[in-house]
């Protein structure tokens, strides 16, 4: 099915952005994408490690669309040089950037079988388990040197982890984590009125909430784990709570007169719509909800036609404007994780 405008079909949009990413920012030498582009120096310091976790993603997307053997290479190699940049180890400092990557390596070796993905996955998780502590009433910490801190970022994407964990190797102790962690995001992270979800607590160390950080990201990765416990217990109430977050996030932050997720900034702000739209194709692809296939589709036709330089094929932060500039990865990839997500949709005949 082609666009609103009769050109390509959204596969093919999703190619060309995969083909803009590789040739606007790998990295030979260091076998990653470049965080910037152009890069300047020092090129990749400091090292965003979870940004590179998100490379693996798109990188998994192109290659489930198109099954092609160089998406194969690409993602071993991104991988490889991921793990080298971040001095030989998966390991790090904060747990929500340690999830990101489980979740791209068991995505990686759900897509390509390898083994060694898995491994990655299953030491990064025994690392992550251990940042669950009482502060807060439980929780997993937003980092190792700040232990009292929790929020969404570190909690929802352990949720799903532990689920597709549960769902592809059935060990019980990995659904119980996944409850767990969700039932503990859910009651105090999540507005019970609305089912909008805040970003976190006792940053200050004085008990807040961060009730006043509306990203998009958060409302994303809370609704992916919903989801993902749905898919792997059948319980609805997981569903609901989804589906409930997904329309909050629209009420909330869909632009009323664009129709747009808003700019939430560069760096790693750059990557948040990503993370929405990601998970919000994934929930449209379970249930029957053409209005937010429609959503998606408004978003990734302005993001087509007036945000993205059709010289260079560098995407905007704000999905309606053309960049200007230097252009991060972390922008980059949510535009590109946009397109993927609508291939998905059109290949699944969910368009309309």
């Amino acid at each position: 099915m082609a666009d609103t405008l009769g050109l390509l079909p959204w596969a093919d949009h999703a190619e060309a952005a995969q083909r803009t990413l590789y040739t606007q920012f790998w990295n030979p030498s260091q076998q990653i994408m470049n965080q910037a582009s152009p890069c300047g120096a020092p090129c990749n310091d400091p090292y965003v490690y979870w940004w590179h976790a998100h490379t693996l993603d798109v990188l998994i997307d192109g290659l489930l669309r198109t099954g092609d053997a160089r998406y194969t290479q690409l993602i071993g190699e991104a991988f490889e040089g991921a793990r080298a940049l971040n001095g030989g180890t998966l390991l790090h400092n904060w747990y929500d950037d340690m999830q990101w990557m489980a979740l791209a390596l068991l995505r990686a070796h759900e897509a390509t079988g390898e083994e060694r993905y898995l491994n990655g996955v299953q030491e990064l998780w025994a690392d992550i388990q251990g940042g669950w502590n009482e502060h807060c009433g439980g929780g997993i910490a937003w980092k190792k040197d700040q232990l009292d801190y929790k929020n969404t970022p570190a909690n929802a994407p352990a949720a799903i982890l532990a689920a597709r964990l549960y769902g592809l190797l059935g060990d019980g102790a990995d659904l119980d984590w996944a409850r767990r962690i969700y039932a503990w995001n859910k009651a105090h992270l999540v507005d019970p009125e609305t089912g909008f979800v805040w970003d976190g607590m006792n940053r200050l160390g004085d008990g807040q909430l961060e009730d006043g950080w509306h990203f998009t990201y958060n409302q994303g990765a809370y609704l992916g784990a919903g989801l993902a416990l749905f898919e792997v217990t059948g319980e609805e109430t997981y569903l609901q709570d989804a589906l409930r977050t997904a329309e909050a996030a629209q009420t909330r932050l869909l632009d009323a007169s664009s129709g747009l997720f808003p700019h939430e900034g560069d760096g790693d702000g750059g990557l948040f719509k990503g993370i929405l739209v990601r998970y919000l194709a994934l929930l449209a692809q379970a249930v029957n909800r053409p209005a937010l296939v429609r959503v998606l589709r408004h978003n990734a036709e302005a993001l087509w036609q007036a945000g993205r330089d059709p010289d260079s094929g560098l995407m905007g932060l704000s999905w309606n404007e053309q960049p200007r500039g230097r252009v991060s990865l972390s922008g980059q990839q949510s535009g590109v994780m946009l397109l993927e997500a609508v291939a998905t949709l059109e290949r699944q005949g969910l368009l309309s």
